[in-house]
């Protein structure tokens, strides 16, 4: 028995160093082919990478149905999968002012106040049971509703999803939901100060009673009723005022049938014009703006002014100055960040809009005694890119950056299908993409200073800071003689009535 257990514990030991020895040879070999491959590793600008393949559109077919309703169809059999969505020419900028939050709840509770022929409750039990889903919204420039379906639950979601759009029940207890979960919202809204920021950018920027800027209250939610609703959707949501893409494994032939038995019937409103734009011009020229939070330790900071459009023949290369400005390689963080040591996070951007001027914004973090040093620092910067010339090096990272990033736009054929209705949503040509690509590759050096010259406006520029007033030192008025407060002082719906009423 002792010889037994002997040679039992002679085979485990033979075993466990067996087991220990190739793990040390492992790490050896691991070690060392690390070093070698160390050794042999190059500086990521000396890496050579092959040029990007030419990016094609999926095929597709695009046809208008008899109400006008348009449709754009684009087969996908890798997975038994359907997706939808539809564009609705609606959106909060039309909304009346003195109910600011109407578009949003509309479009909320379209789809959460069920159907008329299904309550809500059925019809997420329905579409639950079926790993599916239909979802509605209405956004600052665009309403939408979309659907997700297994192949083979398709007619049912489908049928679900036309009921959605054309006969909502907008149910009084899903409103009145809704409205309590934005009042909530409301009570939440000052307790990111990037956030505060934001809001408080735009109303400086776009004007406090732009709709590019206005914010839901207390006092404008009361106002909302369930008829207003139905008012809000009845002004918009007509076939002939929408756009449906349908991608995923189906068969076309069938899916115009589906398309024709569920929306067909749907009357078109000829007389539904197109609602005019909103003005916009930019509501304060300069000046620095201030919010007071004494519970922080850094500044939430943005400078910026009035942008503009995707649509401007010089949006590509401005799009490259934002690659030259932004980034791990971009002026502002190898300066700004990297150099003086100012900042968490820093950036400048020209963010244009499709159809109305989007903003140029800068800004970042930091902390509080540096929040002098930061602003002036992103304003030398704004002014340096508009008189000292990108060098070749700065502009091929730029470009590289920018067009690398371009094949993200067509990681499937959902993104391409959605880029393709929203061009025509917004009147943009089909292969607007494809022009961008050609122009941003054509940039030169010029050209970048020519734009920044040309659009950046460093007397224009508005600045904002979201900080402890205590500590930033030295003092904003070191940037200017008058530094104006900003009130972020939630008004109850009283206090807003009593307001109006003068």
């Amino acid at each position: 028995m002792v010889k037994g257990k002997k040679l039992k514990f002679s085979l485990k030991f033979s075993k466990s160093w067996r087991f220990i020895l190739a793990f040390v040879v492992a790490c050896l070999f691991t070690f060392n082919f690390s070093w070698v491959a160390t050794a042999a590793a190059k500086h990521y600008t000396d890496l050579q990478f092959t040029p990007l393949s030419e990016v094609k559109l999926p095929k597709y077919e695009r046809f208008v149905l008899d109400n006008g309703l348009v449709v754009y169809l684009m087969e996908d059999h890798e997975l038994p999968l359907v997706s939808g969505t539809t564009l609705v020419r609606t959106g909060s900028r039309w909304e009346p002012s003195d109910k600011t939050g109407l578009a949003e709840i509309t479009g909320s509770v379209m789809r959460t106040g069920g159907t008329i022929k299904h309550s809500a409750d059925e019809l997420n039990e329905i579409l639950e049971q079926r790993a599916a889903a239909v979802e509605t919204s209405i956004g600052e420039a665009v309403g939408s509703a979309s659907f997700d379906s297994l192949t083979e639950d398709l007619e049912t979601v489908f049928g679900l999803f036309a009921e959605v759009l054309r006969e909502p029940a907008f149910a009084q207890d899903k409103l009145d939901l809704e409205k309590t979960q934005i009042k909530g919202g409301i009570a939440r809204r000052n307790d990111d100060p990037s956030s505060i920021a934001s809001r408080e950018f735009k109303k400086l920027i776009y004007g406090q009673n732009s709709p590019y800027s206005r914010t839901v209250e207390y006092a404008t939610l009361e106002k909302i009723t369930r008829e207003d609703l139905l008012k809000f959707y009845q002004q918009y949501f007509y076939p002939n005022n929408m756009i449906l893409g349908i991608v995923g494994d189906f068969n076309a032939k069938k899916m115009r049938s589906l398309i024709q038995a569920k929306f067909g019937d749907w009357k078109a409103n000829p007389k539904i014009a197109k609602t005019p734009l909103p003005q916009v011009s930019q509501a304060n020229v300069g000046g620095v703006f201030f919010v007071n939070q004494p519970q922080l330790t850094q500044s939430n900071i943005l400078i910026g002014h009035l942008g503009g459009s995707f649509n401007n023949p010089d949006y590509p290369a401005l799009d490259v100055m934002n690659g030259v400005l932004n980034g791990f390689g971009g002026r502002l963080f190898n300066e700004v960040r990297s150099r003086q040591g100012l900042a968490y996070s820093v950036y400048g951007s020209w963010s244009p809009r499709h159809d109305y001027p989007g903003m140029f914004i800068a800004g970042g973090q930091t902390r509080s005694d540096a929040t002098v040093q930061f602003i002036k620092s992103l304003e030398a910067e704004i002014k340096r890119i508009q008189t000292e010339k990108v060098t070749t090096k700065e502009l091929n990272y730029a470009k590289d950056s920018t067009l690398n990033s371009f094949v993200f736009n067509f990681q499937d054929p959902s993104q391409t299908l959605s880029r393709l209705m929203r061009y025509e949503y917004y009147g943009y040509p089909a292969d607007f993409l494809f022009r961008y690509q050609k122009a941003v590759t054509a940039t030169t050096t010029a050209d970048i200073q020519r734009v920044a010259k040309k659009y950046l406006k460093p007397e224009n520029l508005v600045t904002l800071v979201v900080g402890n007033q205590t500590a930033i030192q030295p003092p904003l008025t070191q940037l200017a003689a008058k530094v104006t407060p900003i009130d972020v002082t939630i008004p109850s719906s009283q206090t807003q009535a009593q307001n109006s009423s003068k």
